[in-house]
């Protein structure tokens, strides 16, 4: 008999919850009987349903205040999705990374993962249970020279790390695994386009189209919806894939032309 995909009872804190894949993982954990925290630095106006804790997740002391709002709201945690991340960095290239740019691509990108995984992950070892999900990038095999390299690079990291964990806690009860996203249809995942635009002078529909050339097109014909992404990671969070660890999988339409 097939069983049906459900998160019922499940506690789940999805960072980066209030905009594209991240807003639709939110919903969809919901719709499957999960209770949600998720958090941003400031709760936008039209943003319900999900318990919710104001935090800038780029500083130890915002991520204190996730886990504390974890333990008080959901009592533990189940389900981990590191989903938080984007870029700022100016176009340029490498030369125009400072130091400070090179700090804000790892701060928004790496660290809030690795603090979060630090203070949450003792709690599922001590349940024996537990399922962490990092959304990386496959810009980690694909960046992009003149915007991308600091991003990129901080989420080459993040897989890295996720790997590595995976192999030391999986024997112990938790999962973790890897969600690689390519092109996003969704106005929140589209800055990089937008940035373009204004800094080379150029419409909009241009700048997505030198993003769409420096990854070389998309096989399907199209990105991901954020749906999509999300039913990627409720999958994958779900007892439906309870043999699955230590794996990357990526939902990018075939943009990545090697396996």
């Amino acid at each position: 008999m097939t069983q049906f995909l459900t998160l019922q009872g499940r506690r789940a804190l999805i960072t980066g919850g209030t905009s594209g894949a991240g807003a639709a993982t939110v919903t969809l954990f919901r719709e499957l009987g999960a209770r949600v925290l998720t958090s941003a630095r400031t709760k936008p106006a039209d943003f319900s349903g999900a318990a919710f804790v104001e935090a800038d997740l780029t500083t130890s002391t915002g991520v204190q205040t996730v886990v504390d709002a974890v333990d008080r709201q959901l009592g533990g945690l189940d389900i981990l999705v590191n989903m938080l991340g984007g870029s700022s960095a100016p176009s340029g290239g490498f030369a125009a990374l400072t130091d400070e740019e090179w700090d804000k691509e790892f701060d928004l990108n790496f660290f809030p993962a690795v603090r979060l995984d630090r203070a949450l992950i003792p709690g599922m070892l001590a349940q024996g249970s537990g399922v962490v999900i990092h959304v990386t990038s496959i810009q980690r095999k694909l960046p992009l020279p003149e915007a991308t390299t600091g991003y990129a690079s901080a989420k080459g990291a993040l897989n890295t790390y996720s790997k590595s964990i995976s192999k030391e806690v999986s024997p112990k009860g938790v999962r973790v695994v890897r969600v690689s996203p390519g092109w996003i249809a969704d106005p929140g995942a589209n800055g990089l386009a937008l940035r373009i635009a204004e800094e080379a002078g150029i419409e909009y529909d241009a700048a997505v189209q030198v993003i769409m050339n420096s990854l070389g097109g998309i096989p399907l014909g199209r990105p991901a919806a954020p749906e999509e992404v999300a039913d990627l990671i409720a999958f994958l969070a779900s007892d439906r894939a309870a043999s699955i660890t230590g794996t990357e999988h990526v939902i990018d339409g075939g943009t990545v032309p090697t396996a």
